[in-house]
C-alpha cells in the first residue's frame, strides 16, 4: 500500500494555455520538474498523475510510461471520481493533492503539511484555506476515509470539478487545520503558478536563474530572487503564445 501519495492532477486542454504542463524549460517539459521536486520529499511514498482518458491526453501518457511514473486515466469533466478511482487504483492511505500547473512546488513545505496532518489527527489540512503563501506553492492533505465521505455526498458539479471544496465548504463535517507561512514566505500576492503564457514567461526565468543539475533550489530561494530582481514579475504582455512551445 501506497501509504502517502502525491496525486496530481493533469490534462493537456487549457482554455488559456493548451499543452503548458509539457512545455519546455531548459529542455525538460514543465511537469517534469515538478515530479523532481517532489521526489525529493520525506513522506511521499509515490506519485500518481490522475489524467483525463481521452485521446488528447495520450502525451501524458506517453510521458508517465517513459519516466516511469504511476498514473491513472479516467473521467475528463468529473474530476473527483479520476481522484477517487486513482486512489483507490493505488490503495493510498493520505492524499496530497498537487496542481500540474504549480511546478515550484517545495518538497520541504509538502512536508511540513502532511507532518501537521498527521500529528493532528486532520481530515483535511492545507496551506490554502487561509491564503498565506504564494499562489502556487498549495499544498492539499486528506485521508482516504474522509474522502469517501466527499465521494458519496459532493454532487454539485463545482464539486466534482473542484476535488477538495466540500471538505472547506463543510467544516462542521470534518478536522480542518491550515498550515501558515512564516518570516518570508508569507508573501499571498505572489503568483507562482501558470494559468496563462504571461505566467509561464515568470516560471520560465525563475528556472533560468536557479535551476541546477541535481540541487534543489527552494521556496526561500525564489522569494529572495523576486525581491531582489523585482523586474521579473514585470512580464511582457505581448507575448505570443507560439512563441513559448518548442
Amino acid at each position: 500500500m501506497n501509504d502517502t501519495s502525491a496525486v496530481i492532477q493533469v490534462r493537456l486542454g487549457s482554455t488559456r494555455f493548451p499543452g503548458k504542463v509539457l512545455t519546455d524549460i531548459l529542455g525538460k517539459p514543465m511537469l517534469w520538474y515538478l515530479i523532481e521536486r517532489l521526489k525529493a520529499s520525506q513522506s511521499l511514498d509515490n506519485i500518481i498523475l490522475a489524467m483525463p482518458d481521452t485521446r488528447a491526453n495520450n502525451l501524458l501518457q506517453e510521458f508517465a510510461k517513459k519516466n516511469n511514473i504511476s498514473y491513472f486515466m479516467g473521467s475528463e469533466y468529473d474530476v473527483l471520481d479520476r481522484y477517487y478511482q486513482a486512489i483507490r487504483k493505488f490503495k493510498v492511505k493520505t492524499i496530497v493533492r498537487i496542481c500540474a500547473d504549480c511546478p515550484l512546488a517545495d518538497p520541504r513545505i509538502v512536508d511540513e503539511v502532511i507532518r501537521l496532518h498527521q500529528k493532528e489527527g486532520n481530515d483535511y489540512t492545507s496551506n490554502t484555506i487561509e491564503r498565506s503563501f504564494p499562489r502556487g506553492l498549495d499544498v492539499e492533505v486528506f485521508e482516504l476515509k474522509s474522502f469517501e465521505q466527499v465521494k458519496r455526498y459532493a454532487i454539485k458539479n463545482y464539486e466534482k470539478e473542484h476535488v477538495t471544496a466540500y471538505f472547506y465548504q463543510n467544516p462542521s463535517k470534518f478536522k480542518l487545520s491550515c498550515y501558515r507561512a512564516k518570516g518570508k514566505l508569507n508573501h499571498p500576492g505572489f503568483r507562482l503558478t501558470v494559468d496563462t503564457p504571461e505566467d509561464f514567461i515568470l516560471i520560465k526565468n525563475i528556472f533560468s536563474r536557479l535551476y541546477k543539475k541535481g540541487k534543489l533550489f527552494t521556496a526561500d530561494d525564489i522569494i529572495d530572487l523576486l525581491e531582489r530582481e523585482p523586474n521579473l514579475v514585470e512580464i511582457n504582455k505581448n507575448i505570443k503564445q507560439k512563441d513559448l512551445i518548442s
